[in-house]
């Protein structure tokens, strides 16, 4: 017997296939929808810092000329000169500064942002209710008696949706997000860095200034002296109108350079109470620094401790805060990269929702009411190619840039402090050899004393002696000052100690992907 199918089996059958093309259809999409990103990669590769030769520093001629002990910086540097106004200037401009206020909000700004991004990993679940009073259409969906008369259009739901994130676009998101709280923390560092060097190089002129004022001080009452001597040599007949001239005529420079050197004081002042965030009237309140005790005083050792470890790049790169800031960055972009290729991939939803729909309110909260739905989202980037890939390549051209900046910013870290030790041995040859003609200028002094108490050398012969001792005593202040100069310049080169607690990137390069 021949049997024939049924027409319920061949709509089974229909209804099989139908499905089967609709799968293959979904399949077909999908594949077709993931925009390809072939040939878009990084051009630049991050250095690790083992790749540049620092080594030769340590024992390069600048090291060597500086025989002490070496300790990389603290983050309390500055207290190596033991000055406690300085300590408290400082203090002050830590608690105070503006520059620092705006750093610290851009690390809260950063902070925000990640808690956004977080929230994109976690469910959403949202309620909303409407009551919408209207006129039913008679020639609509409404027949009468709802047709043509006026009434209300109810609903209230609860939704929900997650995003599945199949292609960790979210995750990398919230760590981008990270990571650029990283940088502003790198980045407030370095500028706390900076505002510490800036008062420490303030405070030193100021120092400097106070030693110029007594010596130019003891120079104007050498040089009215001088004056003196050549009145009464002409009042004694044995001197003439031609000396008394040349011995006046440089009172009115002499006090003129002590004039320049207050103005120089005020305005320092004025800086450091500006740097520690206060009016200029703060600046009223700062007394002489004891740090020019250390730049007078005969014989000073002004010697700080220095130290360079054996590979210079790669200590830098966990040390110095705006090179930490440049390898965070590094790392933000990275993540916003793969962000960028997952939005090449097709994006799925789980969304669901329950609640209540009616017409009318006497059946609105009723279980006649009641309406619920579940169900998958899918989103496909069919038509959206080219500006996937534009978006692609404009990501990937910025971490091409944060990559050479960082490279940039540890070369030039780097010469900073390979520059801080030349100059520190050149300031120190430069010291010797000040001091060196000091004690030339202390003994010919000495003998100009001795010759005019026996009688053997004129009186402004010792004056002409003391002006030269007070000139080489200029040159010694300006050389110890500038070496105590040369030192803090040196540890903010070398990081000075703010970035050694902050957290550091795991990679240590982004290798150049193959194409």
């Amino acid at each position: 017997m021949q049997v024939f199918p049924s027409a319920t089996h061949h709509r089974v059958s229909v209804s099989r296939l139908t499905v089967e093309r609709a799968g293959a259809l979904i399949c077909a999409l999908i594949l077709g929808g993931c925009a390809s990103f072939s040939g878009i990669n990084p051009q630049s590769t991050m250095s690790d810092g083992h790749s540049i030769d620092g080594r030769a520093l340590e024992s390069s001629a600048a090291m060597k000329a500086a025989r002490i002990d070496a300790v990389w910086p603290t983050a309390t540097w500055w207290q190596a000169y033991r000055d406690p106004q300085l300590d408290h200037l400082i203090s002050e401009a830590i608690a105070n500064s503006p520059t620092l206020k705006v750093a610290q909000a851009r690390i809260r700004q950063a902070t925000a942002m990640t808690d956004i991004a977080k929230s994109a990993t976690l469910p959403k679940v949202g309620a909303e209710a409407s009551v919408t009073r209207e006129l039913f259409t008679s020639d609509g969906l409404y027949p009468p008696p709802l047709g043509g008369t006026y009434n209300t259009s109810n609903g209230a739901y609860i939704r929900a949706s997650y995003d599945l994130d199949l292609w960790d676009k979210d995750r990398n998101t919230l760590e981008a997000a990270l990571d650029t709280v990283h940088v502003g923390s790198a980045e407030a560092r370095a500028a706390q860095l900076s505002l510490e060097s800036t008062i420490v190089n303030a405070y030193l002129q100021l120092a400097t200034q106070y030693v110029m004022r007594d010596l130019a001080t003891a120079a104007l009452e050498q040089q009215q002296a001088i004056a003196s001597i050549a009145h009464r040599r002409l009042k004694a007949g044995i001197g003439t109108n031609l000396e008394v001239s040349q011995a006046e005529t440089n009172l009115p420079s002499a006090r003129s350079t002590i004039e320049k050197v207050d103005e120089s004081i005020a305005l320092l002042r004025n800086q450091l109470a500006t740097l520690t965030g206060q009016g200029p009237s703060a600046g009223d309140a700062i007394k002489r620094p004891s740090l020019a005790v250390k730049i007078a005083a005969t014989g000073q050792n002004t010697s700080l401790p220095i130290s360079l470890p054996s590979n210079i790049p790669a200590e830098l790169i966990g040390r110095r805060p705006d090179v930490i800031a440049q390898r965070w960055r590094v790392e933000a972009l990275g993540k916003q990269i793969d962000v960028a290729k997952a939005a090449f991939y097709p994006n799925i939803n789980l969304s669901a929702f329950i609640g209540f729909e009616s017409i009318g309110l006497s059946q609105f909260i009723n279980s006649v009411s009641a309406v619920r739905g579940a169900g998958p989202a899918i989103s496909l980037p069919i038509f959206d190619g080219g500006r996937l890939r534009a978006n692609l390549s404009s990501q990937t051209a910025q971490l091409d840039a944060a990559i050479e900046g960082y490279n940039g910013a540890l070369l030039q870290a780097l010469q900073s402090v390979a520059d801080q030790c030349v100059k520190l041995k050149s300031l120190q040859l430069q010291r010797e050899q000040s001091e060196q003609a000091l004690g030339l200028a202390q003994k010919t002094f000495d003998l100009a004393q001795r010759g005019f108490k026996a009688g053997l050398t004129p009186y402004l012969d010792v004056i002409h002696a003391q002006i030269t001792l007070l000139q080489e005593q200029q040159h010694v202040a300006q050389a110890r000052a500038a070496y105590l100069a040369a030192w803090a310049q040196l540890m903010q080169a070398l990081g000075g100690g703010l970035g050694d607690d902050l957290p550091t990137v795991a990679s240590a390069a982004i290798a150049k992907p193959a194409p």
